[in-house]
């Protein structure tokens, strides 16, 4: 099962975020990133995933890089992996069916455009792939010269894994939901309107004069997945260290022992951290495990 789990008490489990934290906005991963991961390993150290994303939608230029284990969408899956590939599931959390319906009445209610993740792929709302893929190519165009200063390729393609139609979802699978709007005050009418079932937080996607959020069951967060883990592998959060850049990293860092936040991150949420490291592309992440003595 991955790499032998100690008692000693020196190990360490890290669970890193992958979007700002690993990949600088779904395009490029510094080269120390990968080389830090993989010495915490290789030094006795677990690394699990701990991501927004999909399980499907992890770009396979991260999924090279190696790791014990992922929390995925957020807090709603999570599994340890092995060395032969295989996969050991330790928390699943769908959401009931009728939160899901409730929900999607909401968006289609206020025109709002959406995303719905299963574990397997994230499928879209009529229009929102136009809006996102025209945000990220913007984004990408505004990065190339940031990347050319620092020696790094901006041709890598984008980890923009095809969006499937909303029609074709199971909708009994669905575990969470993104949404792009582009009124500004969605976000807080969301969060007024569902908060008594969902927890409603704010996305990671910038919109100029619009909003977007994330959308999960209450109590179904990175920080309740990192506990389910630390449960399962019968480890004390102590030992835990916790590296991201956004807001759904909040609960994570509530619950490790040591919390990082990226030098990119909104202040307010470096606030939060024990340790706030520089950017995704200025090794972040390596210098975040060299000052932790795990590299």
């Amino acid at each position: 099962m991955g790499h032998v789990t100690s008692t000693d008490s020196s190990q360490r489990i890290v669970f890193i975020d992958v979007d700002g934290t690993i990949l600088e906005h779904g395009t490029v991963i510094a080269p120390s990133t990968v080389t830090a991961i993989r010495s915490a390993r290789r030094n006795g150290h677990l690394v699990y995933l701990c991501t927004g994303r999909s399980a499907g939608d992890i770009h396979p230029s991260v999924r090279a890089i190696g790791f014990d284990g992922a929390i995925t969408n957020g807090g709603a899956f999570a599994v340890r992996l092995g060395e032969d590939g295989s996969e050991e599931r330790l928390a699943a959390h769908l959401m009931p069916r009728a939160a899901v319906d409730r929900m999607i009445a909401y968006f289609e209610g206020h025109g709002i455009h959406y995303f719905l993740q299963t574990d397997e792929g994230v499928y879209a709302s009529s229009g929102v792939a136009g809006i996102a893929e025209e945000f990220f190519r913007q984004r990408r165009e505004r990065h190339a010269e940031d990347l050319r200063a620092l020696g790094l390729d901006e041709d890598e393609p984008a980890p923009m894994i095809g969006y499937r139609p909303i029609a074709d979802v199971d909708l009994d699978q669905v575990v969470k939901a993104t949404f792009i709007s582009t009124s500004s005050d969605t976000l807080d009418r969301a969060e007024e309107d569902l908060g008594d079932t969902f927890h409603v937080i704010p996305g990671s996607i910038p919109m100029p004069g619009g909003s977007n959020g994330e959308i999960a069951m209450l109590g179904v967060n990175k920080g309740s997945a990192i506990l389910e883990v630390l449960q399962a592998l019968g480890r004390d959060a102590a030992d835990t260290v916790g590296i991201g850049d956004s807001w759904n990293d909040v609960e994570m860092f509530a619950v490790v022992g040591t919390a990082v936040a990226m030098g990119g991150a909104d202040p307010e949420l470096q606030a939060k951290a024990d340790l706030v490291t520089t950017g995704v592309l200025d090794d972040g992440v390596h210098g975040a495990l060299v000052r932790l003595g795990l590299v």
